[in-house]
């Protein structure tokens, strides 16, 4: 419990700005999604039955609730933080990669009493995260490479290679270092990087599953190796254009390419339209109480 400690005199008004500042960008981020065809993917054949639609928003909340899980044995959390760690979700997703872990640093110091500044923790999950996602990417490649790599072209294959070296080198450099890189204990690091895989594979599953009652025609097993394919692709640098990559080798395994092709905009555009819903339900609140604030000042 380093990380944070109770009681604190004066809290600093910096947070709330850069909070505010992360919620405009968030919007904005949002905005140019919505306007830019983001939202034309639910034009298409919709997914008939509610198997699809439950799954997928179960896959969705994997993430926040796996978060909440983890910062409430850090520093107990209220509940109030799930709502926070949706719209850090959100601001990973449209902004800069670690834009939503500011805006969730800037939620905490602004929110929870503390003496320490809970940037080490912030910092902790977010690269046992990302040790974790690339664990299961070389993992992945370990598994799907073998079987499919007659699906991929050379270039795209030699390309696929050096980012997994890279990927290797880099878990390798942070455990290295991870004694002067990382504040937590080591107990909770394991424990972090435990759920962090954990989240990985129960989210893909359900996306997986999703995938299955859009597509009954396309096995279970099938859609989980896609699922891998497409994880190992998501975590991989120096790979270009990576969604039109994991599509065509989707369409190359298992065809139905008008059906998948639908069935990949229709997922991407309720991704977006939950970022909408899940941004304007968490975000309300805060801003009602600024505006009763404002209006009715002590």
């Amino acid at each position: 419990m380093r990380a944070l400690e109770p009681i604190r005199r004066h809290a600093p008004r910096w947070p709330r700005v850069l909070a505010t500042v992360m919620t405009g960008a968030m919007l904005a981020g949002l905005t140019h999604e919505l306007f830019d065809d983001g939202l034309t993917g639910l034009t298409r054949t919709l997914p008939r039955g509610p198997g699809f639609y439950l799954l997928f928003l179960l896959s969705y909340f994997t993430l926040p609730a796996v978060d909440f899980l983890i910062f409430r044995r850090l520093w107990h959390v209220p509940a109030a933080a799930f709502g926070a760690l949706n719209r850090k979700r959100v601001a990973n997703d449209l902004l800069i990669g670690v834009t939503g872990d500011l805006y969730f640093y800037a939620w905490a110091r602004q929110r929870l009493n503390m003496v320490a500044s809970p940037f080490g923790a912030v910092k902790d999950v977010t690269l046992m995260s990302g040790m974790a996602g690339n664990t299961a990417a070389i993992l992945l490649a370990a598994i799907a490479l073998p079987l499919g790599h007659q699906l991929i072209d050379p270039e795209v294959l030699s390309a696929m290679l050096w980012s997994l070296a890279l990927t290797g080198a880099v878990v390798g450099l942070v455990l290295f270092l991870s004694p002067i890189v990382f504040s937590l204990p080591g107990h909770d690091l394991w424990w972090i990087y435990r759920w962090s895989l954990a989240r990985i594979a129960v989210g893909s599953l359900l996306l997986a599953l999703a995938w299955h009652f859009a597509l009954p025609d396309v096995s279970v097993l099938m859609w989980l190796f896609l699922m891998a394919g497409r994880l190992l692709v998501s975590r991989l640098p120096f790979l270009p254009n990576k969604e039109a990559l994991f599509a065509n080798f989707a369409i190359l395994a298992i065809g139905h390419d008008r059906a998948l092709s639908e069935l990949m905009a229709f997922t991407a555009a309720s991704t977006l339209l939950a970022h909408i819903v899940v941004t304007g339900v968490f975000g309300a609140s805060p801003v009602w109480k600024r505006i009763k604030a404002w209006r009715n000042p002590e």
